[in-house]
């Protein structure tokens, strides 16, 4: 038996036999890669003495499709990504699409106790790197009693 490439993709008889659920309902988060959008955005958090290492993996963007926001101590990586209807004219007729246009976010918690300058972020190979620091909350001051002489 010899394999060959289909064009159908992974699983042609679960498409064609799908009975409908409940993933079907929602399907918006899932247009920017299709069926597989939930193997995206995949997070790798590394503990160290003095700060958390994060890695993301947002394959296919550039680092000017991603943001990031700091906001009540939840950081929120958002990538969004927009194809060219000129460019698919230009690269000839398109037969089949698996890339779509579309968004994603994920938020983690980190602390109110942060600011934007304390998290460094880069961006190499389709991975994003977020070193976030140990922080400790500012402590409120104890109450000091004056004696009362007399």
């Amino acid at each position: 038996m010899m394999l060959a490439p289909s064009i159908f993709g992974d699983g042609l008889f679960d498409d064609w036999f799908r009975f409908p659920d409940f993933e079907d309902i929602d399907r918006t988060e899932k247009k920017l890669y299709g069926k597989h959008a939930d193997r995206l955005m995949k997070t790798d958090v590394h503990e160290k003495d003095d700060q958390f290492e994060v890695d993301i993996d947002l394959p296919g963007f550039t680092k000017d499709e991603i943001q990031l926001e700091l906001n009540d101590g939840y950081l929120t990586v958002s990538a969004s990504k927009s194809l060219d209807n000129d460019e698919k004219d230009k690269k000839g007729k398109l037969i089949r699409q698996e890339r779509f246009s579309g968004a994603m976010q994920r938020s983690f918690y980190v602390g109110d106790h942060l600011t934007e300058e304390d998290i460094k972020a880069s961006f190499k190979d389709g991975v994003l790197n977020l070193s976030i620091p140990k922080k400790d909350p500012e402590k409120i001051p104890e109450k000091k009693f004056i004696a009362i002489e007399g």
